[in-house]
């Protein structure tokens, strides 16, 4: 069974993001960048499955500028087979992206698709859910254990209440949580052999793919400073405290 990995370059999550004085974005000038964490997880767990005689093949892909290939290359350290990269400098939307990524899967034919469950950058969480729908597959979102039984996965999900486990048939689509796995680091040999795996480059034009924005992107802001906490001698003291700011 082939298995599509999607990854992304992100901020890296060490880093903490400045606002353009514009207020028109982050800024990205002289910022490292990085593997989506969430992507990590999931090419991990393709590796896993892979040294289990499960998966066959894993092909990375990635949406992004050129450099996106330098996180490729990373996920083919790690253990991709190959990768692709549809290059691309415009900002594209999860919609878009899915789109994209859909039209790959329809040329790779995997068995299962694995991606984060969102990116840090900008916190969607859509394209997984996106992605299932256009492809008309089944979804494991905010997997903490995936494990595959003969034509179906399983998938332990994370939601409010605890943890739900689903059985969907394949060819499927999954998204990985943090529980799930620790991402290896890549040896020096592999980053070596990293070097001389396949990486495609396309272009959302050759997939026919429209790409244009559906939303504008009206002001970015520093989220709003936290007051000082303040301490108070009794309940009672508390209770009228709470009245005058209106929470109680």
């Amino acid at each position: 069974m082939k298995a599509l990995i999607c990854v992304k370059r992100v901020i890296d999550y060490n880093v903490k993001p400045r606002v353009k004085a514009d207020g028109t974005g982050v800024d990205l000038a002289n910022v490292k960048m990085s593997m989506n964490p969430f992507d990590e997880i999931a090419v991990e767990e393709a590796i896993r499955l892979k040294e289990k005689g499960v998966v066959s093949e894993i092909v990375a892909v990635s949406v992004g500028p050129a450099k996106a290939a330098e996180t490729l290359r990373t996920a083919l350290a790690m253990g991709a087979d190959r990768a692709i990269l549809v290059q691309s400098d415009d900002e594209m939307e999860p919609l878009a992206v899915a789109k994209l990524i859909k039209a790959i899967a329809d040329e790779e034919v995997p068995g299962l698709i694995i991606t984060g469950k969102q990116a840090i950058d900008d916190d969607c969480n859509q394209v997984g859910q996106m992605l299932a729908a256009l492809l008309g597959r089944p979804q494991g979102t905010f997997a903490s254990a995936i494990s595959v039984e003969g034509d179906a996965v399983v998938v332990k999900r994370e939601v409010d209440g605890g943890l739900e486990t689903v059985r969907l048939a394949l060819p499927a689509v999954v998204t990985t949580d943090l529980r799930l796995n620790e991402p290896r680091y890549a040896s020096l040999p592999n980053i070596m052999k990293a070097k001389s795996k396949p990486l495609a480059i396309r272009t959302p034009a050759d997939f026919g793919v429209d790409t244009a924005p559906r939303l504008t992107m009206l002001k970015v802001s520093e989220p709003a400073v936290r007051l000082a906490g303040i301490k108070v001698a009794d309940v009672a003291t508390l209770v009228v405290k709470l009245k005058e700011m209106g929470v109680a």
